[in-house]
């Protein structure tokens, strides 16, 4: 494995208690030495949970396991307990991955007095390898004699796989008078362009929110965020968001997702969201710039999402800006491969506030020592305009450099 760090790496954020959850981590040695990859967290009872998945046919059976509990009670459901484990993902494991889905969380729900299906599990890292169950159930009363409000770095830190650093953002929101916290941890940094979700987030908060109503919330906020954010174009198998409601806040029940005192908390959440989002995409395997697609005047915010990732996917428009190539030639092909409709005579295209394109070809006064002056900046800002609508999308990625062949040619290593 390289030593690669992110250039964008930040401190993880002090975060407050969230009356009703206690987190704690440990140390299984299922894959690596000397660090946490097995995060507890204990949930106040009658939680409300929200959760959105993969949508890869080779899901793993911790993604099955949640979503079959989830159903189990309607759009959303209750939750008393998390279980992550780090470094083995638990995927294309058959009838014994989902039987040791269900023993972790019969093991925990043991140990937190309650039923297995208030038990959610996730699991990450290499695929078709089934964690050591015995090494995660042994950890268990460690793991219950540690529980804290305060430890959210450590939590957050021990699901981290080929992450460079830890992420993390906190809100507070106001619920008509009363502040309800919000906070958010997720890892991810490769295999990356969810379908769905992401990778593994999370987001706890004490507001009282019905089941429904967070499933509401979160099934929006996907679209906006992690469904415009992508690495490498590659859906995991595992990728997971689940919201807690731990209804520990004095206000009233909200009992509509478009309530008008829910508006704050609804900007707040999506906010979270957006910036976990984000992170991730600062942390994409072996990345030295992170780059933000525009994409204005398409005939639908879909499509124009579909345009910009065709542009953030493009192997050839990331190894252009890893290499600080103004080639913006690419970022035209793209745009056409996209299969989505554009107007050639009326597409623009700008490296930050230089206008390369317009009209359908090169602006006569744009200068190629102009874009190749922008790319060398860390943070790179490609916007098109492509002439037939009023949609418009943002996706959030990184370039392509040798460090992402380094990192995924070493990661079983």
């Amino acid at each position: 494995m390289t030593d690669h760090i992110s250039p964008f790496a930040s401190d993880f954020p002090d975060m407050p208690p969230v009356p009703g959850v206690r987190l704690a981590a440990g140390a299984s040695g299922m894959r690596y030495k000397k660090r946490n990859d097995v995060m507890l967290v204990e949930l106040a009872e009658g939680t409300q949970v929200a959760g959105v998945f993969t949508k890869n046919a080779m899901t793993g059976a911790p993604v099955d396991w949640c979503k079959s509990i989830l159903k189990a009670k309607g759009s959303g459901g209750s939750g008393r307990g998390l279980i992550v484990n780090a470094g083995i993902s638990n995927v294309f494991t058959g009838a014994a991955g989902l039987a040791l889905a269900k023993d972790t969380a019969s093991a925990v729900a043991h140990l937190l007095h309650c039923a297995p299906e208030e038990i959610y599990v996730s699991s990450t890292g290499i695929i078709g390898e089934l964690p050591d169950k015995e090494k995660i159930i042994t950890l268990l009363p460690t793991l219950r004699h540690k529980l804290s409000e305060t430890a959210w770095s450590q939590a957050a830190r021990a699901i981290n796989t080929t992450d460079t650093f830890t992420k993390g953002i906190t809100r507070t929101a106001m619920i008509g008078n009363t502040k309800v916290t919000l906070n958010g941890f997720i890892k991810g940094s490769g295999m990356i362009e969810p379908n769905m979700a992401t990778m593994l987030g999370y987001v706890f908060t004490d507001a009282k929110i019905p089941a429904p109503v967070l499933q509401e919330l979160l099934k929006a906020d996907v679209e906006v965020s992690y469904n415009c954010m992508t690495v490498d174009s590659d859906t995991s198998t595992s990728d997971t968001i689940l919201v807690f409601a731990t209804g520990q806040a004095q206000h009233w029940e909200v009992t509509a997702a478009d309530a008008p005192e829910l508006a704050d908390f609804r900007d707040k959440l999506r906010e979270i969201h957006v910036e976990l989002a984000k992170l991730v995409a600062m942390d994409g395997e072996g990345i030295s710039k992170f780059i933000t697609v525009k994409v204005r005047g398409a005939k639908s915010f879909a499509s124009a999402r579909v345009i910009a990732k065709s542009i953030a996917n493009s192997p050839l428009v990331k190894t252009a800006i890893a290499g600080e190539d103004a080639n913006w030639g690419r970022i035209a092909m793209a745009i056409g491969k996209s299969g989505e409709k554009v107007n050639p005579g009326k597409t623009s295209i700008r490296f930050g506030t230089h206008l390369i394109a317009k009209d359908g070809c090169k602006n006569p006064d744009y200068k190629e020592e102009q874009g190749a002056a922008y790319l060398k900046g860390k943070r790179i800002d490609i916007t098109a305009d492509v002439g037939v609508g009023t949609g418009e999308a943002t996706v959030w990625t990184c370039d392509l450099t040798h460090e992402y062949i380094a990192i995924n040619a070493d990661y079983r290593s």
